[in-house]
């Protein structure tokens, strides 16, 4: 089954960009409108955002792998209009000298078609990159 794969160096400590992925007001900050995360093995996850129309884009997911400052799995829920529905994502962080390496891997039914797949990996280089620069400042 084909997966994206994304890696990018940030110049801010674990624990900072462990924080932007798994708490609402982190992700909030660079990805959705609104989150909620339970942070624990088997904790829920829910992702929001306004979509074109102005409506309201909801996904929900469980967590799968919660070690903290180290790898945050989440299996997606099929229901519903969110983009990643049915998918897996593995973000893994780990020290690279002054910066903290952070990759991505999306797996699932919708990267299974090419052209779904270039799309999602062409969001993931813009979310990850204002990731990188919110935290990079500091």
């Amino acid at each position: 089954m084909p997966a994206i794969h994304q890696i990018v160096h940030i110049a801010a400590a674990p624990r900072a960009v462990w924080k932007a992925l798994t708490t609402a007001e982190g992700l909030k900050s660079w990805l959705v409108d609104d989150a909620r995360v339970e942070p624990r093995d088997g904790g829920r996850v829910v992702w929001a955002y306004h979509g074109d129309e102005d409506d309201m884009i909801e996904g929900r997911g469980m967590i799968h792998k919660w070690r903290p400052t180290s790898h945050f799995e989440i299996a997606w829920d099929r229901q519903g209009e969110f983009p990643s529905r049915g998918t897996r994502m593995l973000f893994k962080l780990a020290r690279d000298g002054d910066e903290t390496r952070l990759s991505l891997v999306q797996s699932g039914p919708p990267t299974d078609d090419e052209e779904r797949r270039e799309e999602i990996l062409r969001e993931w280089k813009r979310d990850l990159k204002a990731l990188q620069s919110m935290l990079d400042e500091d």
